[in-house]
């Protein structure tokens, strides 16, 4: 593997079990994370991106959901063959995730503090309480929620959005890790929440040096954090280009089609309809 790239998924193919049999849903998955780079992974709902996030963290619903073949190598070991004790140790430790809805990811029973301060104690053993929450603080204020000694013991309903997802952010950012998945974690945001909150995982990706993979269908946001794209379509990766390159000088019919629903300032409206359904004549891997 390239000294630069920091994860490798390679020819990933992940089933689930339904009543009709196992459904296929990603084929042959392929595409190299670089350090301290940002890969966008773009594609409408549906077409896999959060099964693929899912696979790599090894958080697919048991026994329903299962990685059938191909790699994900991160540090010269494939995640897919790792024993479920050590996928544990690394889960947060190295590889982190930030989820669409914080309302729904964050305990609506315990305090702000709390949740922090369980996943050092999960993975940083080594501090004291007292130290545990000295860090928590730290990392509240890392990604600027005001007045952190009191958001400590509130509950997420007590937060606004924007604040919520800042907490996530500080979740996932506390034990230092390697590669940050961040699944659609601006979508549920207003504009301007959206833009402070790109801004702060820019800023603390510079400041940290991780990588990021990030989730969306919003080519705006594509356009703001990303140094690469991986265009998704119905489980399967049909583009793979720098940022510059996607929107410049486009390949595939399929990322043609997402970059036409932009916005325009010097067209028509555009009308909003279904892009599911697309002729596979355009699509030679499909055919067959």
């Amino acid at each position: 593997m390239m000294n630069d790239v920091v994860l490798s998924v390679r020819n990933l193919e992940t089933e689930f079990l339904t009543d009709n049999g196992p459904v296929k849903v990603l084929h042959g998955v392929s595409f190299d994370v670089k350090k301290g780079k940002t890969l966008g992974l773009v594609g409408e709902s549906g077409c896999g991106k959060s099964v693929t996030s899912m696979s790599i963290m090894g958080l697919l619903p048991k026994p329903y959901g299962n990685v059938v073949s191909g790699e994900i190598i991160y540090r010269n070991k494939d995640l897919v063959t790792l024993p479920a004790s050590e996928m544990y140790e690394m889960r947060g430790n190295n590889i982190a995730i930030i989820f669409q809805d914080p309302m729904t990811a964050l305990n609506p029973v315990h305090t702000i503090g709390k949740q922090l301060m369980e996943v050092l104690e999960l993975h940083r053993p080594e501090l004291a309480k007292k130290e545990r929450r000295q860090y928590a603080l730290e990392m509240l204020d890392k990604v600027k929620i005001p007045m952190p000694e009191k958001r400590l013991d509130e509950y997420p309903h007590n937060l606004s959005g924007g604040m919520r997802q800042r907490v996530m952010i500080a979740m996932a950012l506390a034990c230092k890790p390697d590669i940050l998945i961040c699944d659609e974690p601006t979508t549920a945001l207003d504009v301007t929440v959206q833009a402070s909150i790109l801004e702060l995982m820019n800023d603390l990706q510079e400041e940290t040096g991780m990588s990021m993979i990030f989730i969306t269908h919003d080519l705006g946001v594509v356009a703001e954090v990303c140094d690469d794209v991986a265009v998704m379509y119905a489980g399967k990766i049909v583009e793979k280009a720098d940022v510059f390159d996607i929107f410049d000088n486009p390949q595939h019919p399929y990322t043609k089609r997402l970059l036409g629903f932009m916005p325009d300032l010097d067209s028509e409206p555009k009308q909003l309809i279904d892009i599911k359904p697309v002729d596979v004549t355009e699509f030679p891997e499909f055919r067959g």
